[in-house]
């Protein structure tokens, strides 16, 4: 009985609308920065760099940080300075010459938006950030699957990313403007055919540019987000990295049930992954 009162309670607080309500009125605060239409774009370009950086120190401090290193995909392969250089070149190339023009055309045709008095509960801001992560899956597994399958399409505008088989935190950026146009597009329309409120949609923002970032940083950590969803139905970092690998196979950028209804799911080693989660829990042991 007791169990089932706690998942009630549960339930009830997940649907609380005043339980996100103290955090939404902070932000109104800042009301007329949280209306600009740059502001999405500030969020998500500083969310990039910024969620960037642990995963960049564990490649600079390579074997210095020999605990983290057991973690590396491929131990073998670790980003250059010049390849790092790269990168953050074409992301800041993408972001003055794509992002910011379409930042300012946009802030020029489309008014300030308006800020909804109350805030979504806690349980429509999960159903929001997932359903826009099923959708941006689906619409970006096709989109991928046919880059990968007709040759021009991949030539023209997708083999820059393709350009490292080994990833890392920065190459998830490393795209062409097509690819990242179209990435982009989606991001922001997503949310609004959804009708979501905007602090879901920040929020999705957000945590999509995480697991971006987590699917391309070449670590499978036990607190990956592959490992904290279970049965499998999340792909994660060890996932993306076969698709670097193997180019004709995991082209779903989060989840797993596409590339398995096509066919084309493929899986990194087992045991590596099992003997780095059991040398994790060994290695907390002994601290």
């Amino acid at each position: 009985m007791d169990l089932a009162n706690t998942s009630v309670d549960l339930w009830i607080s997940l649907g609380d609308d005043c339980l996100l309500q103290p955090l939404w009125d902070m932000m109104l605060n800042y009301r007329d920065y949280l209306r600009s239409p740059l502001f999405p774009i500030v969020l998500t370009v500083s969310s990039y760099f910024v969620l960037c950086l642990p995963f960049l120190v564990c490649d600079i401090m390579g074997e210095r940080w020999a605990w983290v290193q057991q973690f590396k995909i491929q131990p073998s392969c670790r980003p250059t300075a010049s390849t790092l250089l790269h990168c953050a070149g074409v992301t800041l190339y993408n972001h003055v010459f794509l992002v910011l023009p379409a930042s300012v055309a946009q802030w020029a045709w489309r008014p300030p938006v308006d800020l909804p008095d109350r805030a979504p509960s806690l349980l429509e801001l999960i159903a929001g950030v997932i359903s826009n992560l099923l959708l941006f899956d689906f619409q970006y597994f096709i989109w991928h699957l046919l880059h990968h399958r007709i040759r021009w399409l991949y030539v023209t505008f997708h083999a820059i990313h393709h350009n490292y088989s080994s990833p890392f935190a920065l190459a998830t950026q490393c795209l062409g403007g097509w690819e990242l146009v179209t990435v982009g597009f989606w991001t922001t329309l997503n949310p609004v055919v959804l009708r979501c409120h905007l602090l879901t949609t920040w929020a999705f923002m957000v945590l999509h540019v995480y697991v971006s970032i987590e699917d391309h940083c070449g670590y499978d950590f036990p607190w990956s987000t592959s490992r904290l969803i279970p049965f499998g139905i999340y792909g994660g970092p060890s996932k993306h990295d076969v698709h670097h690998q193997k180019p004709n196979t995991n082209f779903a950028p989060h989840f797993t049930h596409w590339d398995k209804i096509f066919g084309t799911h493929a899986d990194f080693n087992p045991v590596t992954g099992r003997q780095r989660w059991d040398e994790w829990w060994s290695w907390l042991g002994d601290v």
